[in-house]
């Protein structure tokens, strides 16, 4: 088929989908606030309650337990843990099944960058579980690699994670969820680094996949809203991790610090708070949205 104006428009009125949502469900209709007999407390619960279950990309790394923790804390009533090596995480899990009990929580051996691998986790996650109506990316990689020194092969891979994982299991949660015809939300997870060049270290790789992980959340934004299905990010500054200790790092967390308003770096906990409104009741009008966490770096 020719490519022309009128052959494309063609095209794009094909493809724009259907509403696919019952009436009570439609995305396009305002969710109802808190009914008035609740308490003060109840219409807290109701605001920032999460419900259904959650997958979990990076699953087994500090800032996606922290996640995990906090969704169940606020509703989640099951959770899939995705990690090339779930492994790792054996005790922080063991840790989150005394402390919910009544929840399901299990973990899959998942490589993002492997569509068949993710596929089959989808299928086995829905098993279990029952649906899926959240994904959280946390999965990721980071190097400090100077780009005149810079492989192909290190490019590609951290691409190939950050931004090409983070679409396939946004696809394959997507399809999903539109399956249930349910709502959803999908939560990237982005980077100071989509905004701002990070000093001093040198990591072009790392952060031009993050900038366009912040265009790609605002296409599929755009495109799944007629689904119910919201998709957002969020872009944490240094986090106080095992990733960024050592004194190999000192020079470096002194600078980051030296240049950030409240003079330090985040905890893993601080994330949680927006993540949750995302993936909650209280953000049900937020979509194509980049909620920034950096205590203030950025305003320099």
């Amino acid at each position: 088929m020719p490519d022309n104006p009128e052959n494309r428009a063609s095209l794009v009125n094909r493809q724009l989908p259907e509403m696919v949502l019952s009436t009570a469900d439609n995305p396009l209709t305002a969710p109802n606030p808190p009914p008035d007999t609740l308490s003060a407390a109840q219409r807290v619960h109701y605001r920032f309650q999460v419900k259904g279950n959650a997958i979990i990309t990076g699953g087994a790394g500090t800032l996606a337990l922290e996640a995990a923790r906090a969704l169940l804390e606020h509703g989640a009533s099951g959770l899939a843990l995705w990690d090339l090596n779930p492994d790792q995480a054996f005790e922080s899990v063991k840790l989150l099944h005394s402390k919910f009990p009544d929840r399901r929580i299990i973990t899959e051996a998942v490589d993002v960058r492997d569509e068949k691998q993710i596929a089959s986790a989808v299928e086995s996650s829905v098993k279990v579980l029952g649906s899926i109506d959240a994904l959280c990316c946390f999965a990721g990689v980071v190097g400090c690699t100077l780009a005149v020194d810079m492989t192909a092969a290190e490019w590609r891979r951290t691409h190939d994670i950050n931004l090409t994982g983070s679409f396939l299991c946004a696809q394959a949660v997507a399809r999903q969820i539109i399956t249930q015809k349910t709502p959803g939300s999908i939560v990237f997870t982005a980077s100071i680094s989509a905004h701002h060049t990070n000093y001093p270290q040198p990591q072009c790789a790392y952060n031009s996949s993050k900038a366009a992980l912040l265009s790609l959340a605002k296409s599929l934004a755009a495109e799944w809203s007629s689904f119910g299905i919201r998709v957002n990010t969020i872009s944490p500054g240094y986090m106080d991790t095992i990733l960024n200790e050592g004194e190999g790092l000192k020079r470096a967390r002194d600078m980051w610090n030296a240049r950030n308003p409240m003079g330090r770096m985040g905890d893993p906990w601080e994330l949680t708070g927006p993540l949750v409104m995302l993936c909650s009741n209280a953000g049900k009008y937020v979509n194509g949205a980049d909620i920034i966490i950096d205590g203030g770096a950025m305003v320099f």
